[in-house]
């Protein structure tokens, strides 16, 4: 146990650094992880480094289920259900433009195999809901109706993503259709059940919320795994229709996100960032710009006249083009799954990851350096709340 103890050390002090090294350079805590997990497998390599030691690969992998599960659940039913036609049309385009293009990108420009382009094309397709969630935290647009319909269309990209990595990699057998109609009861039951049994039993030192939610998860998570699929699929699914009920529970969001984002998350990151052969990028660097320019170039391509078509004026467009343009986190999520099911092999795996990386950072500069939407920021909250005047006579009229 010496060494599993040492290990377990190594890599919470290597998620200790990427936290400071996401608030020292202001960036996504997971792209901070990623570049400590290259550095940290340029440096020692992955197996010296455990990552593919099977209590490492479950906790990388719990911590890719309930990401993807916390990411479903943030979904706003009510913007939804207001916003649901422009932020589906977007989310649609976002994901298709993208996956066909880079799809289109690897197999004709790098002569990919098609398998290998299509897993490109999966991973290329994403919008990092992480990156867009951060840059609408720090401006305050995620008060505002158009942050929030940003954010629903990103939830409809990875949508998209989950669904074309399940269906396309999967191979389809009767462990398939199993697995199908499992998800789909459960999709249909726990709505219904999760609220009456928080209701009846929530809010205790036990932490009952937590267990049952873990419990189907990675009670799903297994049915998928069976059946040859991805876990993160029902994952998504399940967050996205308990959105109305765990969703709008803060205090339990709040710890899952310190269970998810404190233990779970860096094992996930760091492991994927430390299978990154720098190597295969100083000898392919045509490569990774062909690959990043063309999930550009198609996002632009796609959202934007899209986003012009529902009246937004250019600059605001832009700004939402450009947003939808960035990956991260399934991006990842996709690359590693490839790489772990040798779809892509080391050198192409590093392609694609570092293509992902990128897009979470420069289309973001752009966005926030040409591109803000000022004329949609909040005001501030002590110019909007009421002056702190002495109270007027009460013969005096009161104004507006």
């Amino acid at each position: 146990m010496t060494e599993t103890w040492a290990l377990a050390a190594l890599w919470v002090g290597l998620a200790l650094a990427a936290a400071l090294l996401a608030i020292f350079f202001r960036i996504a805590n997971a792209l901070g992880e990623i570049m400590v997990g290259i550095a940290a497998g340029a440096l020692i390599g992955a197996t010296t480094l455990g990552s593919d030691l099977a209590w490492v690969k479950f906790l990388s992998g719990a911590g890719a289920i309930v990401l993807t599960f916390l990411a479903g659940a943030e979904l706003d039913p009510v913007v939804f259900r207001a916003k649901w036609k422009e932020a589906t049309a977007v989310g649609l385009v976002s994901f298709a433009a993208p996956f066909l293009g880079c799809t289109a990108a690897a197999y004709y420009l790098l002569e990919w195999s098609a398998q290998s382009s299509w897993l490109a094309g999966v991973a290329l397709s994403t919008t990092s809901v992480a990156v867009v969630y951060a840059v609408m935290l720090e401006f305050g647009f995620n008060k505002t109706d158009y942050g929030k319909t940003v954010l629903a269309a990103c939830f409809i990209t990875d949508l998209g993503t989950v669904l074309a990595l399940g269906l396309i990699f999967a191979p389809f057998t009767y462990k398939t259709v199993i697995f199908i109609v499992a998800a789909l009861a459960a999709c249909l039951l726990l709505p219904r059940v999760t609220p009456r049994l928080f209701r009846r039993f929530g809010e205790r030192p036990s932490e009952l919320e937590t267990k049952y939610l873990l419990v189907a998860l990675f009670g799903l998570g297994a049915l998928a795994a069976w059946a040859d699929s991805e876990p993160v699929l029902p994952a998504y699914l399940i967050g996205m229709v308990l959105a109305g009920t765990v969703g709008r529970n803060h205090a339990l969001i709040r710890r899952l996100r310190t269970l998810t984002f404190g233990l779970l998350t860096p094992f996930y990151f760091i492991r994927a960032g430390s299978y990154v052969a720098l190597p295969a990028l100083i000898a392919a660097p045509v490569a990774f710009l062909v690959l990043l320019i063309s999930k550009i170039v198609a996002k632009c391509t796609g959202v934007y006249p899209v986003a012009r078509s529902y009246g937004s004026p250019k600059k605001e467009a832009m700004y939402t083009t450009l947003l939808m343009s960035t990956g991260l986190t399934f991006g990842s999520i996709s690359a590693l799954f490839g790489l772990t099911h040798h779809i892509i092999d080391q050198a192409q795996y590093t392609l694609v990851i570092l293509a992902v990386i990128a897009s979470a950072v420069v289309p973001t500069l752009i966005a926030n350096a040409f591109y803000l939407p000022h004329h949609l920021l909040p005001e501030p909250e002590e110019a909007t709340a009421p002056a702190a005047d002495p109270p007027a006579p009460a013969h005096s009229p009161q104004s507006k």
